[in-house]
């Protein structure tokens, strides 16, 4: 038994880690792709002319599918049920297809049409959006158990830490870069520069079916390491959701990636508006928190692997994002020194929850059901993808009355002059400098983001509370001994 052990590729250190990489490239394209408009704000605004709303609209679109067709608890239930090849292979043509119709968005003139009395534009746009989330939030659950399977009893939270490390850096590039690029080139050649990357993740997950095809030839269990009488039933839902652990793990996810992920959305707005950062670099600091988050990640993951205390490192993490928020939020702090200093701490509390918070799962909930699990938890996530951003685009609106429009009238203006577009940003730029250009105030809209991190921080001292009680040992390392 020991021999046969052995010669599996699960117990290959190579092997395993090679599957993380090739799963992990393809989680880097989804995250690129996800956050290749988010630093794009100020310069759609300008040429297609987008407002507040409209983009609460489209960032919201996100979870579409996912929260009201209930998708996710789908594609977790079909990852259960036909396993992870079928489901790296539907997730990532999922993905393609919607970042497709996205890009056909983009490039297209509709010369302000309108269907259903929604810009045509905008509705393409969004739609695409929305059946992009499946597949990548799809993507994401099966990438999880596939983790899960590899790494089971080894180095669990650093391997699913470098996984997460490794998509950040999908959402770092077009933070930083998306907008030079936009500005350089245009808005379709940056999102079709997204769909490329899809493209390779596509072959990417091939080569990972050929490993875990193996994997499963050597196990002396069938099908995804389950044998046929432990096979997923529906029956089995019930174990998931009568498990407070899992609801506290659940409502924590919501609360703090709704109040770090629409940070990536608005973030580089809130650069230009509040800091006085360029368009064209906006998304430079919002791009510090994934930046750090490749190197932070897998350290805490590797520390909770080896010592424990996966309850107390997510409590830290929330309390760290209050800070952040908060300080982003009062009006008297608009030093972009500041701003870098805050993305810097805000790097290092996004990298603290997801570090222990994903590896916690499995101690909760039984393998065969975590398909399920993180299928029921991406689910609730995204009721915050989708409302948060919305309502953040609502009362920036509000709270703005007549921004858009004034902006929309600069430019008509401006184009007005037959000047170029590398002229139009020069002369933008200089109204900017002497305070003639209209700005948004974020003051009461922040405020969205600091009640979610008080809620998350109370959160995850409950189920802190809950794991003494139940002895989950997420407070326990995660490498059997």
């Amino acid at each position: 038994m020991t021999e046969a052990i052995k010669t599996t590729l699960r117990e290959s250190k190579a092997a395993r880690w090679t599957a993380l990489s090739i799963l992990s490239f393809t989680m880097f394209a989804g995250y690129l792709f996800t956050e290749i408009i988010s630093p794009l704000k100020p310069i759609i605004e300008r040429v297609y002319g987008w407002d507040g709303s409209d983009f609460g609209m489209f960032f919201s679109a996100y979870g579409w599918f996912n929260v009201f067709f209930l998708a996710l608890i789908l594609v977790g239930i079909l990852l259960d049920k036909f396993g992870i090849r079928f489901s790296t292979i539907a997730s990532v043509l999922t993905m393609i297809a919607g970042a497709a119709l996205k890009y056909f968005a983009f490039v297209s003139d509709f010369g302000g049409a309108s269907f259903l009395g929604f810009d045509t534009q905008l509705l393409l746009a969004s739609l695409g959006y929305a059946l992009f989330g499946v597949g990548v939030e799809y993507a994401g659950i099966t990438v999880s158990k596939s983790v899960v399977k590899w790494f089971k009893g080894k180095e669990i939270a650093l391997a699913m830490g470098m996984q997460v490390a490794i998509a950040r850096l999908g959402s770092f590039v077009p933070l930083a870069f998306g907008a030079a690029i936009a500005t350089a080139l245009s808005v379709p050649t940056t999102v079709l520069f997204g769909l490329l990357f899809l493209i390779i993740g596509f072959f990417g997950f091939l080569v990972y079916n050929a490993m875990d095809r193996k994997l499963d030839k050597q196990d002396s269990d069938a099908d995804d390491g389950t044998s046929e009488e432990e096979q997923f039933k529906l029956s089995d839902l019930k174990v998931i959701v009568t498990n407070k652990g899992f609801w506290l793990i659940a409502i924590l996810c919501v609360l703090f990636y709704s109040a770090v992920f629409p940070f990536y959305k608005y973030g580089p707005d809130l650069m230009v508006n509040k800091f006085g950062v360029s368009d064209r670099w906006s998304g430079l600091i919002p791009a510090l928190v994934p930046f750090g988050t490749i190197f932070l990640t897998p350290l805490f993951g590797g520390i909770y692997d080896k010592k424990g205390k996966g309850a107390s490192i997510m409590i830290l993490g929330a309390l760290m994002l209050i800070v952040v928020h908060f300080i982003y939020y009062l009006p008297s702090i608009t030093s972009v020194y500041m701003a870098f200093a805050n993305a810097i701490i805000l790097g290092i509390g996004f990298s603290l929850v997801p570090s222990a918070m994903w590896p916690s799962v499995p101690k909760i909930i039984p393998e065969k059901q975590l398909g399920s699990a993180y299928a029921f938890i991406f689910w609730i996530q995204n009721f915050g993808l989708w409302g948060i951003p919305l309502l953040i685009g609502i009362i920036l609106e509000k709270t703005n009355p007549g921004v858009a429009k004034s902006i929309q009238g600069v430019m008509e203006t401006l184009k007005g002059q037959n000047l170029t577009n590398e002229q139009i940003d020069e002369k933008v730029a200089a109204m900017k400098q002497a305070g003639e250009y209209p700005i948004y105030n974020y003051e009461t809209t922040w405020l969205i983001f600091v009640g979610l991190t008080i809620l998350a921080l109370i959160v995850a001292y409950m189920l802190k509370i809950e794991d003494r009680k139940k002895g989950y040992g997420l407070e326990l390392p995660n490498i059997e001994q």
